[in-house]
């Protein structure tokens, strides 16, 4: 099977990390007769400074005509990227995993998380105003959103340990928190065989660090999430791990949490790992999607493979190693045979 795949390389370290992302990803096609065609799309601070936006509509229409969209980091211009492309796209769902790995310092090693972030409200909606005197932000919480949120949250869950925690400040934001905790709290009394809880995010911040191996699936709202993700990344070893997905009902992104890190750009040290794992919540994704084993299978044979280079102290500087950015790639692509699905 043949499938379109938009491709955003981003600034900074962007294309480098694409470069190898893209190398992985064909090695792993030829394994289950997949057939991946990588669609360029200019979008970032680049894209603006040469067409005056840097999400054009030309790039958003060729996005939408894809299967799916991969996409590196952005500088300056995310809010007018990733932000845009989530609302209007409505991609709801912001998934981030923190799994401890072989072989790579880490808070505790049987830490195995997800953040479910809700991605389309909250703070991040944009509606702010003032001056240099005074200045306000709106937040936004509805329940429709909340409560589709926390489901997502729930279904995840089934597939995991059964246990969902959400986390609000809900003794301060009395109305809008009150209102998420709501909303999971209804949901949850319809999956009476998943575990639900929940707890203010100061505590979740300390428990992250505290007990990480404790959480399964974490559910909050946009800014708390957010934060939490990026936590919990250090956690686990790093941003330089750290997947993610923008997920819809129709359609999906895949990116690095990180930033596009313009002081190591050019220099080929990048670790491409957190721009590989989401290429694997990809194909995931797909292959559920559409309804393709080999998709899956794919999925599970990029991450094995990863787990395999880094278990032989395989690594770029980031987590102690030597490898550059396409040595990585080189590395888990000759993995890839090794690890059979």
């Amino acid at each position: 099977m043949s499938y379109r795949v938009a491709l955003i390389k981003g600034d900074g370290i962007g294309p480098e990390q694409a470069a190898a992302t893209t190398e992985v990803l064909s090695a792993v096609a030829e394994n289950f007769g997949l057939s991946f065609d990588f669609i360029p799309v200019e979008a970032g601070d680049a894209t603006l400074k040469k067409y005056g936006a840097a999400l054009p509509d030309a790039s958003l229409k060729t996005i939408t005509e894809c299967d799916s969209c991969l996409k590196g980091p952005v500088g300056a211009t995310a809010y007018d990227v990733i932000i845009k492309m989530r609302q209007q796209l409505d991609l709801f769902a912001n998934i981030r995993p923190a799994k401890s790995m072989p072989n790579v310092p880490s808070l505790n090693s049987k830490t195995d998380l997800v953040i479910v972030r809700e991605n389309t409200e909250d703070l991040y909606v944009g509606l702010e105003s003032g001056d240099e005197q005074k200045a306000i932000a709106t937040r936004v919480i509805t329940r429709k959103a909340s409560e589709r949120i926390a489901r997502y949250a729930f279904e995840l869950a089934r597939q995991r340990k059964n246990s969902v925690v959400a986390i609000h400040k809900v003794n301060v934001m009395k109305k809008t928190d009150g209102l998420f905790l709501s909303a999971c709290r209804g949901i949850a009394s319809s999956y009476c065989d998943v575990q639900f809880s929940d707890m203010l995010v100061d505590a979740a911040a300390m428990n992250l660090i505290r007990n990480p191996q404790a959480f399964d699936v974490i559910v909050t709202t946009n800014m708390f999430g957010d934060i939490l993700s990026d936590e919990a990344a250090q956690v686990v070893g790093g941003l330089g791990l750290a997947a993610s997905a923008n997920i819809g009902e129709r359609f999906a992104i895949f990116e690095p949490v990180h930033g596009c890190a313009p002081d190591i750009a050019g220099k080929n040290i990048a670790n491409p790992i957190s721009m590989i794992l989401s290429a694997s919540m990809m194909l995931d994704w797909l292959g559920e999607k559409k309804k393709d084993q080999n998709l899956t299978k794919a999925a599970k044979m990029i991450h094995y493979a990863v787990e395999s280079s880094l278990r032989a102290g395989e690594c770029t500087q980031d987590l102690g190693g030597k490898l550059t950015t396409l040595e990585m790639a080189k590395a888990i692509k000759k993995r890839l045979s090794e690890n059979q699905v």
